[in-house]
């Protein structure tokens, strides 16, 4: 029996190191184990569960049901055994810890911040992936991201963070050539920027006479993340609507004019940090989580 828990356990971080890394080859890369055998491993885990796991295609690796669900199972029995270690090890946090976050927050606050972090847990290392697509913690091998505003995935665990408003700005050479909007009406005679992912609003809210309306708005460009955005923003390409810490210094140096701001809202853009829930939190995602809400709660340019 002894030697099927170990030959278990080995099976289950064998396939979830292929998850984690993307396939076969990488996995065994980190493994030091050859690709061959990290496939048989896959196959007799997958032969004595009696379920797929894995699709393989040319370009692409993805998890069937059963592997997903498979996949949660494994992390949890596997944190554990880690946490065990910990527990009798001087308590020092290892391994590694992928971390996702939008662009622009990630570059602004996440990465100055993974310095510190590491001083204080030196035995980790640390993978980030910085994009503005939601994507799927299981599916994408993330073990916590920080999203901004609506979570859409009910089933992570979220750890509010802080909060940031809103702001519609331009560049002076964008006003200078196209004029002021001094009314939200006005916005439809305007070139405004906006994001082509699909959850994105089609239209930016404003408080007209003490009521909330959603002014339509539209223009030429769609970009997929909010440092282009702001790029193009800054380079004059039109008007655009930012997260307030986003362009906090453009808009203090006077690179960005604030547009509207009598019938701004407020509304406001919530920051958590999310995570696959059902088990114990490991260490490693506390930690940061921990260190990422002593940073923001620090920062000015956050409520």
């Amino acid at each position: 029996m002894a030697r099927v828990v170990m030959e278990r356990s080995g099976e289950m971080e064998v396939f979830t190191r292929v998850v984690r890394e993307g396939g076969f080859s990488a996995a065994a890369r980190s493994l030091d184990l050859t690709p061959s055998a990290v496939s048989k491993l896959v196959a007799r885990l997958e032969k004595r569960l009696g379920a797929r796991l894995l699709v393989r295609t040319t370009r692409a690796l993805s998890l069937t049901e059963e592997g997903q669900s498979y996949y949660r199972a494994a992390l949890r029995i596997l944190q554990n055994m880690e946490e065990a270690d910990q527990s009798v090890s001087g308590g020092a946090i290892k391994g590694l810890l992928s971390i996702n976050a939008s662009l622009p927050f990630g570059r602004m606050f996440v990465a100055p911040a993974i310095l510190s972090f590491l001083a204080k847990h030196p035995e980790l290392t640390v993978s980030l992936s910085f994009t503005d697509d939601v994507v799927s913690l299981l599916a994408h091998q993330a073990d916590v991201a920080i999203r901004m505003g609506r979570l859409p995935d009910s089933a992570l665990v979220a750890r509010r963070l802080g909060q940031s408003t809103r702001v519609v700005c331009a560049a002076p050479s964008y006003l200078d050539r196209r004029g002021t909007p001094k009314v939200p009406s006005d916005l439809q005679q305007h070139d405004c920027l906006m994001f082509n992912f699909r959850r994105s609003d089609v239209g930016w809210p404003m408080e007209i006479d003490g009521r909330l309306v959603e002014q339509q708005v539209g223009g030429h460009v769609l970009v997929n993340n909010g440092e282009t955005l702001r790029q193009m923003v800054l380079a004059g390409a039109g008007i655009a609507r930012l997260g307030r810490f986003h362009v906090a210094d453009d808009l203090a140096r006077g690179d960005l004019v604030p547009l509207l701001e009598a019938f701004n809202p407020g509304d406001i853009e919530l920051i958590h940090a999310v995570y696959v829930g059902g088990g114990p939190v490991p260490p490693r995602v506390r930690a940061f989580i921990d260190h990422m809400a002593a940073e923001l709660a620090a920062s000015p340019l956050l409520e």
